[in-house]
């Protein structure tokens, strides 16, 4: 009876109605000493008002039934851990809406810890699902497709609809992931590949995965509709910026000169997201170069004349250190002073071959007479 008049509860009599119809029917099992059908009810009324975003009313009842699930102690009471984990799952789903990433965090990994229960495969993909979303929010790309393929895999086992906007979700992980392997690969997903109810989705992982940026901007321009759900509305954003920086990089990879102007017209976005996408790589030491803010220009360094410059630079020291061994040491050697043995020695009779220093002999003997006569 609660499911049948729920369907046509949408204007504010029928709102009353309902809530008058669930108030006598919880009376009814409280006279009766039926807490299985009250904890029951509770949690379906506990849903009602979460579906109407009624926050506060959902906490007061949410707290209630949490006492219902507890021992005199305190504790959870595992005879009633069920119960209990749909009660998290309700809370989690809460927390998830309002943007309570630390409550959420909190409950979430209390309620993957529950082992005394035999829950419905819905409720753990809720508890995932919005276990996946929290991730998302922290950008931790890989958590996230962990929960969302979880969540999945739970609501096609329940069958419910919503593993289809939840499969929309690991796709979208996929990309922000930046990963090469094929989301359908896997069991679970492979029989939705051709799945029409998100052939947009699947367009938008062929055009990722290939950077065909056109094809991306074109899925997106003509399936308006994926940003209807506020979730991927608000995190396909950071999948376009990758898409449109790989462009950047592999449409300036030929130049060493080009007018930023011009990369934006071709790329069919604004000057300055250009310019900031340029500046990032730049920060970033992906590209090597600097703008050119006055003539609105991208100039690249020359990797050729980085490259002869150290080469030059070697070689010059190469030479310092050969002046230095051959000048330095051996006017150091005081030669005179070190009889005959030495002047073989620098005669290069005594120290082996020395025949790349033939060419500096005549000044190596200068060197020895001038010793000879401050001896």
């Amino acid at each position: 009876m609660l499911n049948f008049i729920e369907k046509g509860s949408d204007d504010p009599a029928a709102v009353r109605c309902i809530e008058e119809f669930y108030s006598l029917t919880l009376e009814c099992f409280q006279s009766t000493n039926n807490e299985r059908l009250w904890l029951k009810t509770n949690i379906k009324l506990a849903r009602l008002l979460l579906d109407r975003k009624h926050y506060h009313a959902v906490a007061r009842k949410l707290r209630e039934l949490h006492r219902a699930c507890q021992k005199e102690d305190g504790s959870d009471d595992p005879s009633k851990g069920t119960y209990s984990l749909e009660i998290y799952a309700l809370e989690i789903q809460m927390y998830s809406e309002t943007r309570n990433n630390n409550l959420l965090k909190a409950l979430y990994r209390k309620a993957l810890k529950v082992r005394s229960a035999v829950p419905h495969p819905k409720i753990q993909g809720i508890i995932r699902e919005c276990g996946g979303k929290m991730h998302m929010s922290e950008e931790n790309w890989k958590d996230a497709q962990s929960d969302f393929f979880e969540s999945f895999r739970n609501y096609d086992e329940a069958g419910d609809l919503r593993r289809i906007q939840v499969l929309k979700y690991l796709l979208l992980t996929t990309m922000l992931m930046k990963s090469d392997i094929n989301p359908f690969d896997s069991q679970e997903t492979k029989p939705y590949r051709n799945d029409p109810r998100i052939a947009a989705m699947t367009d938008l992982v062929d055009a990722y995965q290939r950077d065909d940026i056109t094809k991306y901007e074109s899925v997106i321009q003509k399936n308006q509709d994926l940003l209807a759900d506020q979730f991927i509305a608000e995190n396909i954003d950071e999948v376009t910026r990758n898409m449109r920086t790989k462009a950047v990089v592999k449409l300036i990879a030929p130049y060493t000169r080009m007018n930023m102007d011009w990369i934006a017209r071709t790329l069919r976005i604004g000057f300055a997201e250009v310019q900031d996408i340029i500046s990032h790589l730049i920060v970033n030491g992906e590209v090597r170069g600097h703008i050119d803010e006055h003539k609105r220009t991208l100039v690249i360094e020359s990797h050729g004349d980085s490259d002869r410059t150290k080469a030059i630079q070697n070689l010059s020291n190469a030479v310092t250190e050969l002046y230095t061994s051959i000048f330095k040491e051996a006017d150091g050697l005081r030669l005179g002073q070190q009889g005959h043995g030495a002047q073989h020695a620098v005669d290069g009779e005594g120290l082996g071959d020395l025949s790349p220093f033939q060419d500096h002999r005549a000044n190596l003997r200068q060197l020895r007479r001038r010793n000879k006569m401050v001896a």
